[in-house]
């Protein structure tokens, strides 16, 4: 059954074709009289003139209106965007089952595009270029390997990476430490930390020789102790340490009053698409939000939605990397690592000022 409750300029499916929302893609399709054609709402055709366009739910019913598809969108297949995704996640595959990484010419070949096009797509999807994705893939097999206990040679070797040397020129920004400190669970780095309170509940602050490397909030304090010792278990933990107490107490005014800001250096370590989303997350101001899809945007990722949201569950350091600013598409909280009602009294605090 045709759908028209409101004239065209004002129905909000018709914001959807003029943003080419892809979002909406199944939601509607929309026909055009002049043309006869029906096309999805992302269409990337020259958009018609308002007073020519039908709504209908699905193609079933444009068609029955008399509308054929449109061959550019194809709105009763895979749109482009989904065909695309499904060719760069193939790719995501074919990296990850390699033993050395592919070359671009490979993965471009394999998916049936031209170098140019495929790196393109695969950067816009993933939010990496596909040599970053394998890179990203190589460290997160190294980590796997050292835990697994192999040895360090074995596990570069492993991991895909071709030459000792190769990987050490890299290595600190992988893993943060030597890898023989990383095997052995953080042995011989040093870290001081400090368990307190704040309006928020209990509070742990660590620092690494870095800078601050762990800010946890909950209920219980030593879960946090328990959770931060697990992810190195024979690092040397320092605490009582009355300068480093002084400077935790910078910490907890800051959660306190994050308007303040925190003016510490940070260890802030993961991905390089992490570490993408975290700066954007940085210069989002306090008080404001943004939405998992605007910070793919803002990155260059616009389909790594998915991707940004498991960058935010994956930061651990609360407040100074501000995922509590970041909202879903409707503006409601989702998901939060130290629990949504400490997301939603960030924001709360923020806009108080």
């Amino acid at each position: 059954m045709e759908q028209r409750p409101l004239p065209t300029s004002d129905d909000p499916r018709w914001q959807a074709v003029l943003a080419r929302d892809a979002a909406a893609d199944g939601g509607f399709v929309y026909a055009v009289r002049s043309t006869g054609v029906y096309c999805r709402p992302s269409c990337p055709a020259r958009r018609p003139r308002p007073e020519n366009v039908r709504f209908f739910a699905t193609p079933d019913q444009a068609e029955a209106g008399g509308f054929r598809p449109c061959r550019r969108c194809n709105p009763r297949g895979a749109s482009t965007a989904e065909a695309n995704a499904a060719l760069v996640a193939a790719a995501c595959r074919l990296i990850e089952s390699a033993e050395t990484p592919p070359s671009l010419d490979v993965l471009a070949d394999a998916a049936g595009l031209s170098p140019f096009h495929f790196h393109r797509q695969f950067k816009a999807i993933t939010g990496l270029t596909p040599r970053a994705y394998a890179s990203a893939h190589r460290a997160g097999k190294l980590r796997e390997r050292l835990r697994s206990g192999s040895s360090v040679t074995g596990a570069i070797y492993e991991a895909g990476f071709g030459a000792n040397s190769r990987f050490y020129e890299s290595a600190d920004g992988i893993l943060g430490m030597t890898p023989s400190a990383w095997r052995k669970g953080g042995a011989g780095e040093e870290i001081r930390f400090a368990l307190g309170q704040c309006a928020l509940g209990a509070i742990l602050v660590a620092q690494s020789g870095r800078g601050i490397c762990a800010i946890a909030l909950g209920d219980d304090p030593q879960a946090l102790l328990r959770e931060f010792q697990d992810r190195f278990p024979q690092a040397r933990l320092i605490g009582r340490d009355p300068e480093f107490e002084a400077l935790v107490a910078r910490v907890v005014g800051f959660v306190e009053a994050p308007g303040i800001g925190l003016d510490l250096p940070l260890d802030i370590r993961g991905t390089a698409f992490q570490q993408r989303v975290w700066q954007a997350l940085r210069r989002i101001p306090p008080g404001t939000t943004a939405t998992y899809a605007e910070i793919a945007r803002r990155i260059d990722a616009p389909s790594a939605t998915r991707a940004v949201a498991q960058a935010c569950a994956a930061n651990t350091l609360a407040v100074a990397i501000p995922c509590h600013r970041v909202v879903r598409s409707d503006g409601g909280l989702s998901g939060y690592r130290w629990g949504v009602a400490r997301k939603q009294a960030l924001q709360d605090r923020e806009r108080a000022g």
